[in-house]
């Protein structure tokens, strides 16, 4: 089962060319494709003007794919890969099973 990363996520970029930076998910795109504040690209762009071509920099956000990054742990502060584990809970008297995402370095509950 694969653990699902969701908006507000801590998460950190382990391949591509933002390798290494780290930022909070602020949408999740169809496509497994990620909005992540903090990671941005550079694009030259040009466009016209009435005087002629005139280039520019832009700043733009990047889909990132989901397999580029992954979750921080909030105990280790550390990326790691995250399960999903089964459980059952109480919720308005009555035991439900609910999925929960788990960090697989510390164990610990992810929100």
């Amino acid at each position: 089962m694969v653990a699902k990363i969701k908006t507000g996520d801590q998460v950190k970029v382990i391949r591509g060319k933002d390798r290494g930076k780290e930022g909070t998910v602020k949408r999740v795109l169809p496509n497994d494709r990620l909005i992540v504040e903090g990671v941005q690209i550079v694009k030259k762009h040009v466009r016209a003007t009435q005087q002629g071509e005139q280039a520019g920099i832009v700043s733009t956000e990047a889909p990132i794919h989901r397999s580029n990054v992954m979750l921080i742990d909030p105990e280790t502060k550390q990326p790691t890969r995250v399960g999903v584990v089964i459980k059952e809970e109480v919720r308005d008297g009555k035991v439900k099973t609910v999925r929960v995402r788990v960090a697989k370095k510390s164990g610990k509950e992810l929100a």
